[in-house]
């Protein structure tokens, strides 16, 4: 399917990157150039057993540096564009929105021009081929109410500094399609959890924090619903999208596992209690309610029958062998998680801004 493709993936050292570019090298063959600025997410642990693998390589660069991206596409000369380089974390968007649009915003459209500079100057097969898949996430939409599902033509109504900037990104995409030409093609994806994934979020921080016999921070009541997504099945939905889908069309990509907070909470409680088990009591006993996000959206979910109907995708995991899988792996890679909560702080509560 993309087996000698040669593919740039942006943010390919971060959660969801690196996913990608072990499936895209282990899986497919594809020869890979991953580009991370490798800030405070970004985790060179994450690509281990990529190095030194034919067709691999990794650059530290930043997506707004102009000429270095103009440089790297001269270099390796890709026959397509994975963009997943961003600031992701909502908390750190309402505490430091600046750095989001700089990234998310001005970052893409940077990347968009190197990729359409590039594409310009290629040969008819070979422009007729190139794609540049923008990863973005379900957030762009708004909120839902107790009922209903995100598909591809819901209005875009973002609610936090980070879903701004996504939404952004994705206009931007989408603008250089229809005006340059450009054939590009975007993904918003709902809630991802499995490994490698930074321990500020839900899932790792609520295993982390009961591992270590501490407080598991649940925002508000937690009856906020998400849509749960194991990273290995987007990788796998984004792989497809790139090699088949359609120019200038949209994919929704959900994992078919709507859960309230709370519960996401308890499920991982009673798989570290048969995996990892406390002294003495349940690691529910540690679940502890804070203080909301500020605009926290109450509901996601995913209608992804476009995905299914067009490319035959499905997610292969449910939420109960997801998580099984996931608390396995934290448990199996302490060296990687465990100096990323003692040098870059990645526990701390973030995103209290007062709302007035």
């Amino acid at each position: 399917m993309l087996q000698g493709r040669r593919i740039l993936v942006t943010g390919g050292a971060g959660f969801i990157g690196s996913a990608v570019a072990h499936h895209l090298v282990d899986d497919l063959g594809a020869s890979v150039l991953v580009v991370d600025k490798l800030t405070y997410a970004g985790n060179l642990a994450s690509l281990a057993g990529l190095e030194g693998k034919p067709g691999f390589r990794f650059v530290r660069a930043d997506i707004c540096d102009a000429p270095r991206m103009a440089a790297l596409f001269a270099e390796h000369d890709p026959d397509a564009v994975m963009h997943l380089a961003a600031e992701s974390h909502v908390d750190r968007s309402i505490d430091g929105p600046m750095a989001f649009v700089e990234t998310n915003v001005v970052g893409t459209c940077v990347l968009l021009q190197a990729a359409l500079a590039h594409w310009r100057a290629l040969a008819p097969e070979r422009a007729k081929a190139f794609r540049f898949h923008h990863v973005s996430t379900d957030e762009v939409y708004g909120t839902l109410g107790e009922t209903g599902q995100f598909t591809e033509t819901t209005p875009y109504d973002p609610r936090s500094p980070y879903s701004a900037s996504k939404a952004a990104s994705d206009h931007l995409v989408s603008a250089f399609g229809h005006t340059y030409g450009l054939p590009v093609v975007i993904s918003n994806c709902s809630n991802n959890y499995g490994p490698r994934q930074f321990p500020e979020k839900l899932i790792p921080l609520n295993l982390i924090k009961g591992l270590a016999g501490e407080p598991m921070p649940v925002y508000g009541a937690g009856t906020n619903v998400r849509d749960w997504l194991h990273v290995e099945d987007h990788a796998r939905a984004l792989a497809l999208i790139l090699a088949r889908g359609r120019v200038g069309e949209t994919y929704n990509v959900g994992g078919a596992a709507e859960r309230q907070n709370i519960e996401v909470v308890r499920t991982l409680c009673a798989v570290l209690d048969e995996l990892a088990p406390r002294a003495a009591g349940s690691h529910a006993d540690l679940i502890t309610f804070v203080r909301d996000r500020p605009g926290h959206d109450f509901r996601y979910a995913i209608d992804f029958s476009k995905l299914e109907a067009e490319l035959g995708w499905r997610p292969r995991e449910s939420f109960e062998t997801g998580i099984r899988r996931t608390v396995r792996w934290y448990l199996d890679h302490r060296a990687w998680w465990e100096p990323l909560v003692k040098t870059k702080d990645a526990a701390a509560r973030r995103g209290l801004a007062v709302v007035r």
